[in-house]
This record gives C-alpha cells, structure tokens and sequence, in this order.
C-alpha cells in the first residue's frame, strides 16, 4: 500500500484550470521513494519543475527533474551519490475511458479534476538510473571495450611497414586462383 499522503504532495487540481501555460515545482526525498513501493531506489532526492500547457483536448506536461540518488556499486558494492538530471514530456489526452496510448500518450477522462505527477516523476528518475552502476573512482580507469579498442590498434600498428608480410593464403583460394586463369 503506498503512503498516499506522501504522493498526495504531487496533486494538480485540473478542473478550474483555464486554458494557457502553468508552471508547478516539486520536491522529494527518501520519504516519496518509500512512499512508491518499489526496489529501484531506496535514497534520493530531487527537484522538478513541471510546466502544463493545458487546452480543450489535452494536457501537455514538460518535467525538468535533476538530484541524485544513492547506488550500490556493481564491481565494489559500495555506495555511492549518482546525480541526475533529465527533460521529458508527457501527454494527456481527454478521452471516454483512461487508457495508455504510447509511452508519452495517455487517455484520461473528460471528468477527470485532479492528476497526479508521481509516477511520472518516478519513471523519469528512474530511466536515468544507469544499467552498470559504477562508483566514480572506477570511471577514471578505462572500460574494458577501450581497453579492447586500444589492443587491437595497438596490434595493427605494431609491425614496422618494412616488416610487414604477405598474408598467407589458404591453398584451396590459391588453386581456384590457377582454374580461374586457365593455368595448371
């Protein structure tokens, strides 16, 4: 069960709203992390600016989130503050029945009078949550697909031009060669 006075927080009364441009800002910390039930982030704080473009068919939400989260690291397991920050935009169109078009499009009722951006505000914090999650003091060194990229340029350049060879060719391509010019 979540903590709805936590995510209560997060309301926008819609229905006496008029038409133009409205600007909201948010703030959060470990208590709307724990308030959403979920494993990916235990600690983390944020802040959010969120603009509404609202008309007569539709709500357009434009979140400019940045903060940072705690991260247990994949290759010490030590902990570690990860900042983030992301733009995205959400889209809600008024229909007859609630309903997820796409990602950014969602149907909401005509008689819908409140919305809530927690759950937008948690699904775009936590895509900016990296798949490998790597305390800064390793991101100094090399990944292993540099450390790859730099052998493999190291072994193209590492014969000297007047020592280069012929490469080898297999016999069989050496005999088809001969049937193709007509020698025996």
């Amino acid at each position: 069960m979540t903590n709805s006075k936590e995510i209560r927080k997060y309301d926008v009364d819609i229905l006496q709203l008029e038409n133009k441009h409205y600007d909201f800002e948010f703030e959060g910390g470990e208590e709307f992390f724990k308030a959403l039930e979920q494993d990916l982030i235990d600690k983390g704080e944020f802040k959010a600016k969120v603009g509404l473009d609202k008309s007569s068919t539709m709500l357009q939400l434009s979140f400019d989130i940045q903060g940072s989260y705690e991260l247990v690291c994949d290759r010490s397991l030590d902990s570690f503050q990860e900042p983030f920050h992301t733009k995205e935009k959400q889209i809600l169109k008024f229909g007859d029945k609630a309903e997820q078009i796409s990602d950014e499009i969602e149907l909401i009722p005509w008689d819908t009078a409140t919305i809530n951006v927690a759950r937008y505000l948690f699904d775009f914090i936590g895509l900016t949550v990296p798949m490998k999650k790597l305390h800064p003091r390793f991101r100094t060194e090399s990944s292993e697909d540099e450390e790859d990229e730099t052998n493999e340029t190291l072994i193209y350049t590492s014969i000297p031009a007047d020592e280069e060879k012929e490469p080898e060719v297999d016999p069989r391509w050496e005999a088809l060669k001969k049937l193709k010019n007509g020698s025996k």
